[in-house]
């Protein structure tokens, strides 16, 4: 007895109909998979390098010469303001893409550039002063984090008004606090390859007679002899940004604003203590968010770091310095725009879109109806 299979034509049709439909989604959906992971990888990863690559450690004078120099370099990395959200005004997304963002800004231009020291300009958490014991724990171990470096690398850090608060808002337990975490105190000495530091807290250079400002007072006294750099978070007196330039300056609506002594800048008389105290060759501060460069008494350069944070503008940037003991140089570094991450996701979804149309026949659809349309009228 003989048994045989008879398969229908249009069973057949049909199968294969399936199979190439469900191939062409297979492919469909790999060529969106394949859009999404590039698109990703460059916005989360290699923007960062692409961008910042563009920076290098800038050359002195002296190393540009026919003899060189002997003069040992030191190579600093500075950025202010990260302003990590907290507990009580942070919201899951800003945290999750802002914090990325600082960390990965962060990350790579440590691999690439291997700086001997990097100082953060005070304005290292947005809700410091608010915080409760747990919730400063928090963020203090999300900024390690962010910021971790290698052994060979020293980090250090300045307070700023967000970390404890305003001068009236400032209190010897916040600032224990910060200072016992950081190693901050607030008249400090750092030494690196001859070069000398001194970090700030000018948030207590108020000179109403404060406990706290009494003290600050009388250690930023002690260590004022032979010291060639100050760097702080309130920027030295200054009417306003007005005479600030550069593309990561303030907009010309707050370039018109004038500045408040003791709250938008020091005060005129400390900043005349501090120049006379310490003579610096070089001042750096955060605190504007904006990037500004002043001479005080036509000479001596202060320079205003920008915001390290997304939220505070859309181009960021931090500065690399090559330092010695007679010399220095400054290059400014700018991270990724955040408009344009916005940009190349919105471009990436467009495409995926089409796509998607195109699979669809929507386009061929459209043409047909308008074309239909046009020969009905």
């Amino acid at each position: 007895m003989m048994f045989g299979l008879c398969i229908h034509p249009v069973w057949t049709r049909t199968l294969v109909r399936r199979w190439l439909h469900q191939e062409m989604l297979l492919w469909l959906f790999l060529k969106l998979l394949a859009l999404g992971t590039v698109v990703a990888l460059f916005c989360e990863l290699g923007i960062y390098y692409a961008v910042i690559l563009r920076c290098d450690w800038p050359p002195l004078k002296a190393q540009a010469e026919p003899q060189g120099s002997s003069e040992p370099v030191l190579k600093a990395l500075f950025l202010a303001d990260t302003h990590l959200l907290g507990a009580l005004r942070g919201h899951w997304l800003d945290k999750l893409r802002r914090e990325w963002q600082m960390e990965r800004a962060f990350q790579t231009a440590s691999w690439l550039f291997e700086p001997d020291v990097v100082f953060v300009l005070g304005d290292l958490f947005d809700e410091g002063k608010w915080s409760s014991p747990e919730d400063f724990k928090d963020d203090v171990k999300r900024f390690q984090m962010m910021f971790r470096h290698s052994s060979s690398t020293d980090l250090f850090v300045v307070v700023g008004n967000h970390d404890v608060g305003f001068h009236h808002e400032m209190d010897w337990y916040k600032l224990q606090r910060f200072e016992g975490v950081f190693n901050f105190t607030s008249a400090k000495v750092v030494t690196r390859k001859g070069v000398n530091f001194v970090l700030v807290n000018s948030i207590a250079l108020q000179g109403d007679g404060c406990s706290i400002c009494t003290k600050v007072e009388n250690d930023l006294q002690q260590l004022s002899l032979a010291l060639n750099c100050s760097q702080q978070h309130y920027p030295l007196y200054r009417v306003s940004d007005e005479e600030c330039t550069g593309e990561d300056s303030a907009s010309p609506e707050e370039k018109r604003l004038l500045f408040q002594e003791k709250y938008d800048t020091l005060s005129l008389e400390a900043t005349k203590k501090l120049l006379w105290w310490f003579r610096p060759r070089l001042i750096l501060s955060g605190h504007t968010h904006s990037g500004c460069m002043v001479l005080h008494d036509g000479q001596l350069p202060e320079i205003s770091v920008p915001s390290f944070n997304w939220r505070n503008r859309n181009n960021p940037s931090f500065l690399l310095a090559s330092i010695t003991a007679t010399d220095f140089t400054l290059a400014k570094c700018f991270m990724p725009r955040e408009s344009t991450v916005i940009t190349v996701y919105l471009a990436a979804g467009v495409m995926a879109i089409n796509l998607l149309l195109f699979h669809f026949h929507f386009w061929q659809w459209l043409m047909h109806y308008l074309i239909n349309k046009h020969k009905s009228t």
